[in-house]
């Protein structure tokens, strides 16, 4: 009467240990999806900084080529009052240019750190998810072998119960009949 209740409470016991495994799976697939959803608004975001610096660029390039149009124009007429003025612009287009290469050198370095930060979590959550595997896979070896030693035994016990039980009846025939 003892075993069926342990044999039910390991029962229990093992529907718990694969309910709380489901939980941390959904948990896992869960969180995967979080950071895949980060890591693509992040690369969306980055595309679309990247795509509206290369029209500022674009844009700039044509602002200066339309300046450079209006300075040759102006060279003509004034060419040592402008000259300077032409140089100076040169230079602001170029350290433009160097600033929008090094924020997009830094965007792109922040993108792949945020990738790369992403990748080593759900390294880590695959691990955890491995060692909770062989945790409970462990677990179960162990119950069922509680379970087929309980059984064993509970077999040994019947079987002495019933020769105890022959012998007595025996005993008790051998009684009555003298």
């Amino acid at each position: 009467m003892n075993q069926p209740a342990e044999t039910t409470e390991l029962q229990l016991e093992l529907r718990d240990l694969k309910n709380a495994l489901a939980a941390l799976r959904d948990r896992l697939e869960t969180t995967k999806a979080e950071h895949e959803a980060a890591v693509v608004r992040a690369v969306s975001e980055a595309t679309g900084e990247n795509a509206q610096l290369r029209a500022t660029v674009a844009a700039l390039r044509d602002e200066l080529e339309m300046e450079r149009g209006r300075q040759t124009d102006l060279v003509r007429g004034a060419v040592a009052e402008n000259a300077d003025e032409i140089r100076q612009l040169r230079a602001a287009a170029a350290a433009l240019r160097d600033e929008l290469e090094v924020e997009r050198a830094g965007r792109e370095q922040t993108v792949h750190d945020a990738v790369r930060l992403a990748q080593d979590e759900i390294a880590q959550l695959k691990a955890t998810v491995a060692g909770l595997r062989d945790n409970l896979e462990r677990a179960a070896v162990g119950a069922e072998a509680a379970l087929a030693s309980s059984r064993a035994q509970a077999r040994g016990e019947i079987a002495t119960l019933q020769a105890t039980v022959r012998e007595l009846r025996e005993l008790l025939e051998t009684r009555q009949s003298t």
